[in-house]
């Protein structure tokens, strides 16, 4: 998409508070169950650290299959039928699934309502699409921050009340997730606009590459984009560390109870809101979105390798910062990526990448859980429950290794004929 063709400023300013507000309640939804989700888990299996970890890699790697296999026919829906109705259809969906979870009493029952959250959880990948219809080009690196800070607000907020709620009862977080994502179901259905017009629409739902192997494919397409989806596939395993371990490596290593997970999650969201708005427009202005993305991910081997050192939590903190930089690699490596291809494409390349991302969880879960599991249980070979950051510290710097052969600035496109134009204006 072109300056030429990007909505007017008001209007496009208009449609990025929607989406920030839609992303926000639905991030703000799921921290909320963050810090009690591993503990639930923990009280069905009477308690046992060691094998709640292994529960917790399995709810997460089937969370991510399902994101795998889903990802790519809502990306394409969005393409053939506009972003809202697939925003709107994720939120609802949302809503009731958490109500399915505040009343299971069974572990496979929890697991079906982790399975229809991995259905559902579309509009992350959708907002991105959204963002890259009403954007131009040079503008997405900071309209992308906006969505990373909307995730940093919703993490700030989300699992702090969690933590408290879950004080009362561990059940309370996922009904006040039901209520907000309902809530956003109903904000976007009266508010949230259209940001893709039918003419600008895919022609036919592609089948093609709405399936995951295919949409994968799709990314072969474009050299640059296939390899900066490698840096993307890299990144999200190594992030997702920490929704495998975090709550019971606090717990663990720490004595952490819930209301200091909450507080220390609060503290990386902070960060988080801090770095997204206020420092990667900067970065990329003075830096480039390919410096950009080297520095943040350079932060992030960084502060993995003082959370794996950290053997006091005052230690573990210290971490916080320097690993909070990692986050300016994210908008950085969007605003590349969206640059590569037609609008009509954005939800097909959205979708692949939610893909690979997704299968980035399919990894994740079980290698950082299985290996804090392993390592703090009674046959390992050496106490070290750090393990699982030193993982995520080497694949960030394979991460950095391949953005640095990968990341480039695609040439200008050429100024399109009087004609063309006029048709879009």
């Amino acid at each position: 998409m072109t300056s030429a063709s990007a909505p007017a400023s008001g209007a496009r300013r208009a449609a990025l508070v929607f989406i920030f507000i839609t992303v926000l309640i639905d991030v703000l939804s799921f921290g909320l169950i963050i810090p009690v989700l591993p503990h639930l888990i923990e009280k069905f299996v009477d308690g046992d650290t060691a094998i709640a970890a292994y529960w917790v890699g399995v709810f997460g790697t089937v969370f991510a299959l399902v994101q795998f296999l889903f990802s790519p026919i809502q990306g394409s829906l969005s393409d053939r039928y506009g972003r809202r109705p697939v925003i709107l259809l994720s939120c609802l969906g949302l809503g009731l699934d958490f109500l399915l979870m505040a009343v299971a009493d069974s572990l496979p029952l929890l697991l079906i309502g982790r399975i229809v959250s991995g259905i559902t959880a579309a509009s992350f990948t959708t907002a991105n699409a959204y963002i890259a219809d009403i954007t131009a080009p040079e503008q997405r690196a900071k309209s992308f921050g906006m969505i990373g800070a909307a995730f940093g607000v919703g993490f700030v907020i989300g699992p702090l009340i969690g933590a408290y709620l879950g004080e009362v009862d561990l059940r309370l977080p996922f009904w006040f997730a039901a209520g907000l994502a309902l809530l956003n179901f109903l904000y976007g259905l009266f508010v949230l606009p259209e940001s893709l017009p039918p003419q600008r629409r895919s022609a036919r739902f592609d089948w093609a590459h709405a399936n995951p192997f295919g949409a994968l494919l799709l990314l072969k397409r474009y050299p640059q984009v296939f390899g900066l989806a490698a840096v993307v596939f890299v990144a999200n395993v190594a992030h997702y560390v920490y929704p495998s371990i975090f709550v019971l490596f606090a717990d663990y290593q720490y004595h952490w109870g819930l209301r200091e997970v909450g507080w220390a999650l609060l503290v990386v969201g902070v960060f988080n809101v801090v770095v997204n708005v206020a420092l990667i427009g900067r970065a990329v202005a003075r830096l480039g979105e390919r410096r950009t993305l080297l520095l943040g991910l350079a932060c992030g081997v960084a502060g993995f390798v003082i959370y794996g050192l950290a053997g006091h939590g005052w230690l573990f903190l210290l971490g916080l910062p320097i690993s909070a930089l990692w986050a300016m690699a994210t908008p950085a490596t969007q605003a590349l990526l969206t640059r590569q291809v037609d609008a009509d494409a954005q939800g097909r390349i959205q979708g692949a990448l939610m893909s690979l991302i997704a299968l980035a969880g399919v990894v994740g879960p079980g290698l950082y859980a299985g290996s804090f599991g392993y390592f703090i249980g009674p046959h390992a070979p050496v106490h070290l429950p750090g393990v699982p950051w030193f993982i995520a510290a080497a694949l960030l710097a394979l991460g950095w290794l391949i953005a640095w052969r990968y990341a480039r600035v695609p040439p200008a496109p050429a100024p399109p004929a009087a004609g063309a134009a006029e048709a879009l204006a």
